[in-house]
């Protein structure tokens, strides 16, 4: 599904690069921790998919596009098939739940009829059912989060991307969030979560991809689903 091919990402004030030569592939339906230090690379690795930036060498597929070669029209498309939470949530704050939620289907051209059909759905799904008129100052930085997985979820993209979801969380709430994301990714969904949390790798289990100084020194498969001991 996604495919990187001996990508190497220089930028131009940067003495080192922040990737290099690296090659990965990641399947549909995967659940997939990016770990590594800070600096490592992670970030990088995800500007990469949304075409935030383009490789110094090397490409990058998303099932057949070449996304480097993606025209600047051609972006707006292809970045609906990806869903992304960050780790400051980047909520609107003068929008409650539904609006924030709202806005994100109204911009991909959702009627109004599939926004009241759809918004209280997801809102249940995340748990925030009885926060659907709240505004993200009246919510506590979990609720936030489980806000923030909601509108990345809501117009069902191929892909979700949860860079350091967690940073800002305790572990009650981070346990939550990675609950919540295993649980998208039951549905069908591929989650590519980055994170430095040793807590958050464990709970999560599968695949682990540990990136260091720009390289990958180790891709840990881990128990496939339904696989027991």
């Amino acid at each position: 599904m996604i495919s990187f091919n001996n990508i190497t990402k220089l930028y131009p004030t940067a003495h080192e690069p922040s990737l290099e030569d690296v090659t990965l592939s990641i399947e549909k339906g995967e659940f997939v921790s990016v770990v590594g230090h800070s600096g490592a690379g992670k970030t990088t690795l995800a500007k990469l998919i949304l075409a935030e930036e383009r490789p110094t060498f090397g490409q990058v597929y998303f099932n057949d596009i070449d996304i480097a070669h993606l025209r600047s029209r051609e972006i707006t498309e292809f970045r609906r098939k990806i869903g992304v939470i960050f780790q400051d949530f980047r909520l609107l704050p003068n929008k409650t739940a539904y609006e924030n939620i709202a806005f994100a289907m109204e911009a991909a051209g959702k009627t109004d009829e599939e926004i009241e059909s759809d918004v209280p759905h997801v809102l249940e799904l995340v748990g925030l059912e009885n926060k659907i008129f709240q505004f993200p100052h009246q919510m506590s930085g979990g609720e936030k989060q489980r806000l923030a997985i909601a509108r990345a979820i809501i117009n069902q993209p191929e892909v979700i991307i949860a860079d350091e979801p967690t940073g800002n969380l305790d572990p009650a709430n981070t346990y939550d969030v990675v609950q919540i994301l295993k649980k998208i990714n039951d549905l069908g969904t591929t989650v590519i979560l980055t994170t430095h949390n040793s807590g958050v790798i464990d709970s999560v289990g599968g695949r682990v991809v540990t990136l260091e100084k720009g390289r990958v020194i180790s891709d840990d498969k881990g128990k496939k689903k339904g696989k027991k001991e």
